[in-house]
This record gives C-alpha cells, structure tokens and sequence, in this order.
C-alpha cells in the first residue's frame, strides 16, 4: 500500500511567506547560488533601479530587464526547498480554467516575478527571496537578479500552471544519466518550457530532483485546455496522476496511488473536495479566493489564483492590506 496519509512589466512583491513545517535547519541559498543574470550593465541598473515599494507589507514593484540562464548551476549543489499547502485546479469550464494555491511558511521575504527572456516563454511566479539571501530591505541588491531561479509557484504565456507542496514520504532514485537540479528551479524550468501538462511531465521526465536542504516535495500541473496532473516521487520513481474531471487538488499528503475516500480524510483536501464537487469545478477568480479562504491556516502568508486563459492573477497578501491584480499577457 502506498504510503500513510498523514498552493504592464515584470512584478516583483516582497511577502513574508510561511509554511505548516520547520525549516529543519536549512540555510538560505546566497553564497552558493549560481549567477543566473544574462543581463548588460545598463539592464542590471535598470533592474534595481526600477524597485518601488507600493504597501506597508513590505510590497514592491520591479521590472526584470533582460535575460537569465535557467540552468546555472543546475548540476551543482541544490538550493534549499520551501513548502507548499493548499493547491487546486478548477477546470469545469473550459473557457475560464483556474489554478489557485495558499502558501503557509514562515515569515521571509518574498517576490512575484514577472519575467519575459527571449527564448522561453513569459510568466508570473512567487520566490521566497530569502533563499537567495535577500533581507526585508531588497534595494540595490544584486542577488535579485538570481530571482528567475527559484519560483513557488506560477503560470506561464501558454496557461501552463505549476505549484509545490511538502511530501515528507517522497523519495527521489537519481537515474543515471541526467543532470541534477534543485526541487525549486524545476517550476523555472517547466514555466520556461512547457505549454501543456503533457510537456511539463516531459521536463520533469529530464532531470533528477535533488530534496536536500528541505522536505520532499510533490506538485500540481495544470493548463489552458483543462488538463491537471500531480507529479509525485512514490519508492524512487517519479509518476503522474493525470486526473480525468473537472478538478484536481494537492496539499500535504500523498496523491498518486491513494484511494478518494483516503485523501478527503485531510481536512484541507476534504474542503477543497466537497466545494469543487458541489461547483462542478467551475469557479471564478472571487469564488476560488473564497474557497482559499476556507482553508487558510494562522500562518497561510498569501493566496494566488492564476487564470489560465486570461492570464489574470490576483493575489491576496497575509497582511489584509488588499488584492493585487497582475496580467500577463497570453500568446
């Protein structure tokens, strides 16, 4: 039996971020991380000098001129990983599919990215800022730059949506031959490469994932046409759980292999579930903040919900201080 069952330019928010498990001791990626910026010296002062706070949360705007290198340092040592929490994908109407995630973590600061390189695909993501070293008082800081490399989550131009949740079971069997990379960077990659559900398995398909520096971590697919898979490490190997209907969801326990019934015993899951039966899967932005809503915890930091056709995000910071609306333009 499987195991037991025990979220106009380049936006870049400062959160604090936090989760239902401890860091175990993990260091925040600074000096280990690999330079990432393919950037000139114009784009770089451009970059920084763009940053603008915008609420009290702290809450700043930047735009990311320029280029980076997803893959820096991919082989290398792995960054560390965060958690995720409450994750689900509304896909009942095909016309207005949506991707929602609540992240719960501890108090760092942390972005939304808005990133646009010349040979990958635009997107939005959320990056925890203190994995690369970054304080509460970002301005001038050059490891910024390194932002790209480490989303939590978000969605790209082709309403490609990935996010990440903790899976403390998970095991992951290097298989020989591929290149290492962190169980973060992988979202880049995805968000980078992949227009569909089906691709974004294949990129996963490509690398080993290293969990050190964090617990294991398993993730929710989902796209424009109204696919969603999870993609769990179950005894080493990695498996995808295409769902066939109008939604699929993810929080802290294992998913691939676990019987209905079993996974609704979660409390989280078990909300999300009874809500996206009773709508069909069909909900809208408002609807699917709500139903955030009624699984946040006490340390849930923000809310997101990704529209996967109309490249809406509207996000909801812990602070009660209002919704900020972003749209990435969709191709």
């Amino acid at each position: 039996m499987r195991r037991t069952l025990l979220a106009t330019g380049i936006a870049l928010l400062l959160v604090t971020a936090g989760c239902a498990q401890s860091r175990r001791g993990a260091e925040p990626a600074a000096a280990g991380m690999p330079t990432a910026s393919r950037q000139d010296a114009g784009q770089v002062e451009r970059t920084l000098a763009s940053l603008r706070r915008v609420d009290d949360l702290p809450l700043y705007e930047m735009t990311y001129v320029g280029d980076y290198d997803p893959t820096a340092g991919v082989s290398g040592t792995p960054e560390a990983s965060p958690f995720g929490c409450s994750l689900f994908a509304a896909l009942g109407d095909r016309n207005r599919p949506l991707f929602a995630r609540n992240f719960d973590w501890e108090p760092n600061p942390a972005l939304v990215l808005r990133a646009d390189p010349p040979d990958a695909y635009a997107s939005i993501s959320l990056v925890d800022i203190s994995y690369l070293g970054v304080g509460a008082d970002p301005t001038g800081d050059r490891r910024l730059l390194n932002a790209p490399l480490l989303p939590f989550d978000g969605m790209n131009e082709r309403g490609l949506a990935v996010g990440l949740a903790a899976d403390d079971g998970a095991t992951a069997r290097p298989v020989p031959g591929r290149p290492t990379v962190g169980s973060v960077r992988i979202l880049r990659l995805v968000l980078d490469q992949a227009a569909t559900v089906d691709e974004a398995i294949a990129v996963f398909e490509r690398y080993n994932l290293d969990f050190d520096g964090g617990p294991p971590l398993h993730y929710l697919l989902a796209d424009a046409t109204g696919a969603s898979a999870v993609v769990e490490f179950v005894d080493g190997t990695m498996r995808a759980d295409r769902r066939r209907g109008p939604w699929q969801a993810l929080t802290n326990v294992p998913a691939v292999g676990v019987a209905e019934p079993d996974l609704r015993r979660d409390h989280r899951y078990g909300v999300l579930a009874e809500a996206l039966d009773a709508s069909g899967g069909v909900l809208d932005a408002t609807a699917a903040l709500r139903l955030l809503g009624a699984v946040r915890q006490g340390h849930t930091r923000w809310s997101v919900v990704y529209g996967l056709r109309t490249g809406e995000v509207r996000l909801v910071p812990a602070t009660g201080g209002g919704e900020r609306s972003y749209r990435l333009p969709m191709s």
